[in-house]
């Protein structure tokens, strides 16, 4: 027998030895099969599954994306779709395609399309997408913190605004959603002992092509520079008579690109630290390669340990860093922490603001916020030394 429905509870059938249900929707007949044995169990599932679908439909909460989360493998989906219009998915695609972008941007973008809004609304029509249907999902999603919550919502707000503009949707529906706040650590640098504790460690690596991260990490404590920047600076960018660098470029996800975070040029002017660390990274070429051509050779200047050009992939770096903090006692942070380290120090010995934030390739206004601490404590004690020209108190 093909089908046999006497017996079964209302709107649950057996077809072939397979459970289905039946149920009206939008005044048309639905019939889905349902991922259970035929047995008096799975006969009670079905029906249990039935009533809480005419449940949705009788309180107007059943829509294409509820349909495909209850039945993802049914036929019927990609109708429901096409008959409401372009999915997000769909459009998603298209805007992510269409943008101009670097390729870590664009891979920043998919990993969190696929992780939080993919598996939600990846077949529900656009139009649907309504500010109380986005707040109803935040709250059903288990974020794993504020950050990644933030992070998530500005990309799909974005997604949105453009959907706003290509005329598919009236408003943005995340304009109306609150987004948990930035919080923004502290820095952590290092000591300057602690960091000339640190490049002499490396320095002193017993296998000499490892040295080379010796310089690297001294040049990044005595610039200041961004770890992708120091890492894709090449020799014809370096001035040793002039003491400066040119920073026009950044190594991201393994790739060089002809950019730098800000979109920026700058200049940053070398001091006797960071040119020592040339000059071994130049000793180094030599000796790597045991001729005057090394730098034509290795045009950047603090390349890997092993046969590459320039550093693709800082597992290596890190995990050396790592192990020498390790020995030498000192409390773990990451390598951009360098970065803080130069900062702070250059603020601590009463360097100008304007200066420093040029060096560091930021403006004043994100330096005075980021280091406000060190700012305010390079200047205490010299308001504390006005006290001692203070009128004296009258004695007694």
């Amino acid at each position: 027998m093909a089908r046999k429905s006497v017996g079964l509870p209302t709107g649950v059938e057996l077809r072939n030895g397979v459970l289905r249900i039946r149920f009206s929707w939008n005044g048309k007949r639905c019939s889905e099969t349902v991922p259970f044995p035929p047995t008096q169990a799975g006969i009670t599932s079905a029906a249990r599954l039935r009533n809480q679908v005419v449940s949705l439909i009788e309180h107007q909460l059943f829509d294409g994306a509820k349909h495909a989360e209850l039945f993802p493998d049914s036929t019927n989906v990609a109708h429901v779709v096409s008959q409401a219009g372009q999915s997000f998915g769909e459009y998603a695609q298209i805007w992510l395609n269409s943008r101009s972008i670097t390729e870590g941007t664009r891979r920043g973008y998919k990993t969190c399309l696929n992780t939080w809004w993919m598996p939600k609304l990846a077949i529900v029509p656009m139009k649907q997408i309504t500010t109380v249907f986005l707040r109803k999902l935040l709250a059903e999603i288990k974020w794993k913190s504020d950050g990644v919550k933030r992070n998530a919502m500005t990309k799909l707000s974005t997604i949105l605004a453009s959907a706003v503009q290509d005329g598919i949707l009236p408003e943005n529906p995340m304009e109306g959603l609150e987004q948990p706040r930035r919080t923004k650590k502290d820095p952590d640098p290092f000591t300057i002992d602690e960091a000339d504790r640190i490049i002499e460690h490396i320095y002193k690596e017993p296998h000499w092509p490892t040295q080379i991260y010796g310089a690297y990490f001294e040049f990044a404590f005595y610039t200041g520079m961004r770890p992708g920047e120091i890492l894709a600076l090449r020799w014809d960018e370096v001035d040793l008579v002039n003491k400066t660098a040119h920073v026009c470029r950044v190594v991201a996800l393994g790739e060089v690109h002809e950019r730098t975070k800000t979109h920026e040029d700058r200049y940053v002017l070398l001091n006797d630290r960071a040119l020592h660390a040339l000059q071994f990274a130049k000793e180094y070429a030599a000796r790597r390669l045991k001729g005057e051509t090394a730098l034509k050779e290795l045009p950047y200047c603090f390349p890997p340990s092993k046969n590459s050009e320039f550093v693709k992939d800082t597992s290596d770096l890190h995990l050396r860093w790592k192990a020498r903090l390790k020995e030498l006692g000192i409390r773990y942070r990451r390598p951009y922490n360098a970065r803080h380290t130069y900062a702070t120090y250059c603020l601590m010995a009463g360097m100008a603001p304007a200066f420093i934030a040029k060096q560091l390739g930021h403006s004043v206004q994100i330096l005075l916020s980021t280091y406000a601490r060190w700012l305010d404590s390079s200047n205490d004690w010299i308001e504390m030394e006005k006290l001692k020209v203070a009128p004296k108190m009258p004695q007694a």
